[in-house]
């Protein structure tokens, strides 16, 4: 039996941890052959910065060189930018994370969908955010930017029209990676990890390899009629305005 990405070839940015790690390790055990790429590259990681066009059109001619096209590219590099408020930050700050989160996946469908139109069609796959949605879950600059990703993808949807195209996001909830570390840790440190992930229906955070299940059906012909679409996957959170239950002397469900 092949595995669901027998014989594609894929692209995955932020790939040396967390989300993108776990994807290319998905994807390769579903019979991809992935391209690897990360800021900090290493032995089995590409170097590239996602938001610098020069590196994004570098992995995609090594797509097309080392291994004959390109069927799917998940820009899922990205950084927080901290949780400072609008007051504290400055118009650096802002460029920096638009440039990493927004630009970048900007960059990749710019590149990516003619390389994909010559071969009869492709993915396009982007992570944004729960924070894109709605406030209260990332600071400022990264919320609009994760908003930005969600109506990029709408956007490109409509114009890769005709093209076999689908460009989607991804919107993840609270996943343990390198960007929420510091979360985690203190909620360990302070006795109180479980609490983490207590605002959503699943009562828990998410792992990096939930992301990845859904990176890999938006990336299969599983999903071969979603497109312009911003996959939630974030336990229920965004359900609902974030809540506390009290129990008023009856078992809890």
């Amino acid at each position: 039996m092949t595995g669901r990405l027998q014989d594609k070839i894929a692209i995955v940015t932020g790939a040396a941890s967390g989300i993108g790690k776990a994807t290319v390790a998905l994807f390769r055990a579903e019979g991809a052959t992935v391209i690897a790429a990360d800021v900090a590259g290493s032995e089995s990681v590409v170097a590239a910065d996602a938001g610098r066009e020069d590196d994004v059109r570098g992995l995609i001619d090594m797509a097309v060189r080392d291994h004959g096209g390109l069927d799917i590219f998940f820009a899922n590099a990205g950084i927080s930018g901290g949780l400072a408020a609008i007051f504290e930050q400055t118009p650096e700050d802002w460029q920096e994370i638009l440039r990493v989160n927004l630009i970048g996946p900007f960059l990749a469908i710019k590149h990516a969908a003619p390389v994909m139109k010559e071969r009869g069609g492709g993915s396009i796959i982007c992570t944004a955010s729960v924070a894109g949605l709605r406030a209260g879950a990332g600071g400022p600059a990264y919320s609009a930017s994760k908003a930005g990703v969600i109506s990029l993808v709408e956007v490109a949807a409509t114009q890769t029209a005709g093209a076999n195209i689908r460009v989607n996001a991804i919107c993840p909830g609270l996943i343990e990676t390198g960007m929420t570390k510091g979360i985690y840790d203190n909620a360990r440190a302070a006795g109180r990890e479980d609490m983490i992930g207590h605002l959503n229906p699943m009562k828990r955070g998410g792992e990096p390899d939930e992301i990845a299940r859904a990176a890999l059906f938006l990336a299969s012909d599983e999903a071969s009629y979603v497109n312009g679409h911003a996959l939630v996957v974030d336990g229920g959170l965004s359900s609902s305005h974030p809540f506390y239950r009290q129990e008023y002397g009856r078992t809890a469900f």
